[in-house]
């Protein structure tokens, strides 16, 4: 760990970042007390304060409560169970920071209009933060580009225009396709997300390099756009193939969701006879039987997350924190009952 120059009352929320190898945003959770810090990570940042005899700069903390922000939060999503999750850890953080929020909303996983964006966007919005998919939107950026305000997007992948958090969306698909090739499947079926979407397709990635890894899997693929419905069709697909998956990832809960239903109608049991994997972990993976094994990212945080940076980007100038890389938090597999080994009557 590098040590900074400064200290005592010339020490700042940067130095002390930077002597702990985190983010600015993350030392300011760690000050004020808020969950979601990893325990090594918490003491790291204690560690670097204490050396750096860094004292919050109160004048500055009391500046930013005196200054209303007014950010604006674009979406359109078509899984309610996601955007759900999401819009909570917005209103949650907006509450603690005193941020005021506006909201406009997109139809069917579509970018809201260019004159409703050009409308939202002149009404004097301190920034912005962008839901999936739209961050990745070049209808949405290039109105709110020009602009000059903060743009956080979530899910996005990186972008001049915009600060991204996010997950390893490849290191997830990777270690749930590991997960059920340890079960002993080999005849895998994936159910690709929304095709303009960077983090399906690293999705997808992760799971063919988990595939590459072991010899003689037979994969079968179908697209799907992250909604249920989209899910109902894939997983008809997959179970009509001659010799059909043992195993499915859908690249989403809600299209999880979908291939239980399909397999329920058709009286195939899950897991006995078809083992199904989701992603996500929203409360769709926790509405069905059986639950699903999924992969879990903290959507709350990620908005949380994504809401901080807007706020200390828009707030007065001896609080930004500079320049700030793109933020990925950390991801794990949640067990549940909708996986199973592969019995061992089933052929390889």
């Amino acid at each position: 760990m590098a040590r900074s120059d400064r200290s005592g009352a010339g020490a700042t929320i940067i130095d002390v970042a930077r002597l702990a190898g985190v983010s600015a945003m993350t030392v300011s959770r760690v000050i004020n007390g808020r969950e979601g810090v990893r325990p090594e990570t918490r003491e790291a940042v204690e560690r670097a304060i204490n050396e750096l005899s860094y004292t919050p700069n109160v004048a500055a903390r009391s500046l930013v409560t005196s200054t209303e922000l007014h950010v604006g939060v674009i979406y359109s999503n078509p899984s309610a169970a996601f955007m759900s999750e999401f819009l909570t850890g917005i209103f949650e953080e907006a509450s603690i920071r005193g941020v005021r929020l506006s909201l406009l909303k997109g139809e069917a996983g579509k970018a809201p209009g260019k004159e409703a964006l050009e409308q939202f966007a002149a009404a004097g919005l301190s920034g912005f933060i962008l839901a999936p998919p739209l961050g990745e939107s070049r209808r949405v950026l290039s109105v709110l580009e020009p602009l000059d305000k903060p743009i956080a997007a979530v899910g996005a992948y990186r972008t001049s225009e915009a600060m991204c958090v996010r997950i390893d969306n490849h290191r997830a698909a990777y270690e749930m396709t590991h997960h059920l090739l340890d079960l002993g499947h080999r005849r895998l079926g994936f159910i690709l997300g929304n095709p303009d979407q960077a983090a399906s397709a690293e999705r997808m990635a992760g799971f063919y390099a988990a595939v590459r890894e072991i010899g003689g899997v037979d994969v079968q693929v179908a697209q799907g756009d992250f909604s249920y419905t989209s899910g109902l069709a894939a997983g008809e697909l997959l179970l009509d193939a001659p010799s059909p998956p043992t195993a499915i990832f859908a690249s989403n809960d809600d299209m999880a969701a979908a291939v239980v239903s399909v397999a329920h109608r058709r009286q195939i049991d899950v897991p006995g006879a078809l083992t199904v994997v989701g992603f996500d972990d929203t409360a769709a993976a926790v509405t069905l039987w059986p639950t699903l094994t999924t992969v879990h990212q903290p959507l709350r945080r990620l908005a949380a997350e994504a809401l901080a940076y807007v706020a200390q980007e828009a707030g007065p100038a001896l609080l930004r924190p500079g320049v700030v890389s793109d933020c990925v938090l950390d991801h794990s597999i949640v067990y549940r009952d909708s996986t199973a080994r592969m019995a061992a009557s089933e052929p390889a």
